[in-house]
């Protein structure tokens, strides 16, 4: 084991008992103590799954997490206990990353952006892996981090199409201008790296891209760099409607790796998965606070509102977009939870607004949510919830930023030891590297880990 994680930084969930009972015990618990505050409850062991499941679909690509993607405690520690590295976009990130004691050559400063003193204390701590896409990013680091191993970052689609989040990257008509500039400055230029995102891409845009890398790879090798790492970025689905596509996108993606850069060429090839990692391993639960109706000829309302109402849920930060349209389920406080309360033809739906904290615009959750008429106390629950959902600035005023209870199987955390290489101690230890590894809602499959683990061999 490596150290980063123990039994103390979760709760270990013993069989029959799901991470879904975890979170109704928590509001049971809430409830009694009148206590209203907003929390995530987080599945590690649906993360240990998808760290497995991506090491088995791309064998040569090693994992850089982005950290800004869900910079929780419990996910850094438990992807640093499996080996994955980190992607880091400023000084803050590298901090909380090298606290739990990560070491540098697994960060990468993966920012297209950086401030002259992010690239200072970078160099102070010894991360020297980062990229550049232009001469001004250039000139910064060869003035303030002499050692830094660049990236040449270039523009994963040019396409008309292509979606405002692609706009960083050099175009393959620059790239050998900026690599002379680079030899001129005497940065050590060490490969290229591309980031597509998850904007619903087409998996051949992958493709394209990888084809795009190995011409600058060539522009590279023919001005003296030794060109030995490429960077493919993330854009990887991560919940279980969108396996599908993420086995599409993975064999696209190898067949591409094995035509450009062919096993045995002596590139190494890192990808930075972060939706894919955490957003389904995190549930959300926020109470409402406080109730409005609004009525249907009220201005702006544009005749949407059918006297409906307007809950306030505890505030947090979460991006609206991330919110809406999230599967939602209804808790009363004080009913019994053993199952989700649901409408029913006495009780019909009702057109509602979910708001954050008041004052604050950027806070509106969701319009036009069809839901049970609302009361003070009521719980709502938002699944697949752990991507751009944890706060890594200061909380707002007055509401502490949501407690995270953290939850792994005894199962997974087997796994977990196993990947590390430390045997099973007993019969049933054996037996159980077969079970599910997700201590939450039922997997499609199981996983068996090898006590010498082989990536071809997971499942």
């Amino acid at each position: 084991m490596n150290g980063y994680l123990n039994e103390s930084n979760f709760t270990m969930v013993e069989e029959g008992f799901t991470t879904r009972d975890l979170l109704e015990n928590l509001l049971v618990e809430l409830c009694q103590a009148s206590d209203q505050q907003a929390f995530f409850v987080a599945d590690l062991g649906d993360i240990v799954k998808k760290h497995l499941l991506f090491l088995k679909a791309f064998p040569r690509v090693k994992p850089y997490f982005p950290v800004k993607c869900n910079g929780s405690e419990g996910v850094i520690r438990l992807l640093a206990e499996l080996g994955a590295g980190f992607a880091c976009t400023n000084k803050a990130e590298i901090a909380r990353v090298q606290s739990i004691g990560v070491p540098a050559d697994k960060i990468f400063y993966s920012s297209p952006c950086k401030q002259v003193a992010h690239i200072k204390y970078a160099a102070n701590h010894g991360v020297q892996l980062m990229t550049f896409d232009n001469e001004v990013e250039l000139s910064k680091v060869a003035r303030s981090h002499p050692r830094a191993r660049m990236l040449l970052g270039i523009a994963a689609d040019s396409s008309p199409s292509a979606h405002p989040s692609m706009m960083f990257g050099a175009t393959l008509k620059s790239c050998r201008h900026l690599l002379e500039t680079a030899k001129e400055q005497a940065v050590e230029v060490v490969g290229i790296s591309f980031h597509l995102g998850s904007c619903g891409l087409e998996p051949q845009a992958f493709a394209q891209s990888v084809a795009a890398a190995q011409l600058a790879f060539e522009m590279g090798t023919e001005l003296g760099y030794r060109m030995h790492l490429l960077d493919i970025g993330g854009g990887f689905p991560g919940t279980e409607d969108s396996r599908a596509r993420f086995e599409e996108i993975a064999a696209v993606i190898n067949s591409a790796l094995d035509l450009y850069f062919p096993d045995g060429c002596g590139v190494e090839i890192v990808a930075r998965p972060g939706r894919y990692y955490v957003n389904s391993a995190f549930t959300f639960a926020a109470s409402i606070t406080a109730m409005e109706e609004v009525p249907m000829e009220q201005p702006g309302s544009d005749g949407r509102w059918d006297g409906g109402a307007v809950g306030r849920a505890c505030p947090w930060r979460v991006q609206t977009r991330q919110v809406t349209g999230h599967p939602c389920t209804l808790i009363p406080c004080g009913c019994s939870i053993s199952l989700p309360q649901k409408p029913c033809p006495d009780h019909p739906s009702r057109s509602t607004s979910l708001r954050g904290p008041p004052g604050h615009a950027e806070d509106r959750i969701a319009d036009g949510l069809e839901l049970p008429e609302l009361q003070v106390g009521d719980w709502l629950i938002f699944e697949d919830m752990g991507a751009y959902t944890i706060a890594t600035s200061s909380p707002l005023e007055g509401c502490p930023q949501p407690q995270i209870t953290y939850a792994m199987s005894r199962v997974a955390w087997k796994a977990v030891q196993l990947f590390q290489g430390k045997p099973p101690q007993t019969e049933d230890d054996r037996e159980s590297v077969c079970a599910p590894l997700s201590c939450g809602w039922e997997m499609a499959e199981t996983l068996c880990v090898t006590p010498v683990f082989a990536p071809a061999g997971i499942i």
